[in-house]
């Protein structure tokens, strides 16, 4: 195993990122069609979970709903954190082909976007996390603006998806220049038909009627979209907000235990800032982190290889000083 960078240069984003501007595209069309998706992002999976839950006094929930919703969380949910944040975003560990078009589809079915286009943002965020030029910091607004902290809270969660310029893809030219990921890229809108279709077709074929298809749609679906979203946008708000700050990452990012297993590992995010290129998110070894575990799994059958964690001396080192 090697040990990751404490930086993002490890990566290699070949551009100079000296320049503030040139994380993001000043493109006003790309802008618009971006806060289009946007409001499309929030208000559609809301809209479906507030169906869900008005139909329940009528329809009840069981337990093909619920394993519907579980299993599609978990999938979706692994499907961003091990794929297009550890793997695509900070080049984590290194995997097969057929490893990465199934973690780029699972992932494109929590439709957050693109891969490409989300690992473009992702590494925009990483080098001024929490300075001006962070696309969804809580104490900052794009502009650079000091906000109070409802108001953080709100950009970092939610607002910054409406305010924040298109990201420069030159920030994932590794991505751009996979042929097959590039092809799984554009058929973003597929595979998230596919996500609430799937659960919609299971639904149909575990209750034989057209109740169980609704049912599946709403539950494996929508309220699926509407927690996976919440629960990873919560990264940017509540865990550089709230919780506990072992090292000193230079920004304020958080391990936030609460989020741990919502986010399958996502919310040790200061050990992430620390160490940003490092496969386990869980350094010790009481902080559950599903994803890490499941990329150890995979590790130990031969699915993955390069494996990077931070040494115990650098783990040391960058402890912050009480």
């Amino acid at each position: 195993m090697s040990a990751p960078s404490d930086s993002m240069t490890q990566i290699k984003l070949e551009i100079d990122l000296s320049h503030r501007q040139k994380i993001t595209t000043a493109n006003a069309q790309l802008q618009k069609i971006q806060r289009k998706f946007s409001f499309a992002a929030v208000l559609v999976p809301f809209l479906g979970s507030v169906v869900a839950v008005g139909l329940l006094p009528y329809t009840g929930i069981g337990p093909v709903e619920i394993w519907l919703l579980v299993s599609m969380y978990v999938l979706t949910t692994l499907g961003l954190e091990i794929g297009f944040h550890r793997h695509f975003s900070h080049r984590a560990f290194q995997t097969t082909n057929v490893i990465r078009v199934i973690l780029t589809i699972l992932g494109s079915m929590a439709a957050v976007g693109h891969v490409i286009h989300w690992v473009s943002h992702h590494r925009g965020h990483h080098p001024y996390s929490d300075q001006p030029g962070d696309p969804h910091s809580p104490y900052l607004n794009t502009k650079g603006q000091n906000l109070n902290q409802l108001r953080g809270l709100w950009h970092a969660h939610i607002g910054w998806l409406f305010e924040s310029e298109f990201p420069n893809v030159l920030l994932a030219k590794d991505l751009l220049r996979d042929p097959v990921i590039v092809k799984v890229n554009q058929l973003y809108l597929l595979w998230v038909i596919l996500g609430f279709a799937i659960p919609a077709a299971l639904g149909g074929v575990f209750t034989g009627t057209w109740m169980g298809v609704l049912q599946g749609l709403l539950w494996g679906g929508f309220v699926r979209v509407f927690l996976v979203h919440h629960a990873f946008w919560s990264i940017n708000s509540i865990t550089h907000t709230f919780g506990s700050r072992p090292f000193d990452s230079k920004d304020r990012s958080t391990n936030n235990i609460w989020l741990a297993i919502p986010t399958l590992g996502a919310s040790w995010h200061n050990n992430h800032h620390a160490f940003p290129n490092s496969a386990m998110v869980g350094l010790e070894w009481w902080q559950i982190d599903p994803s890490g575990w499941l990329i150890r799994i995979l590790e130990a059958v031969g699915l993955v290889w390069d494996v990077k964690v931070p040494t115990a001396g650098k783990i040391e080192a960058k402890k912050a000083v009480k």
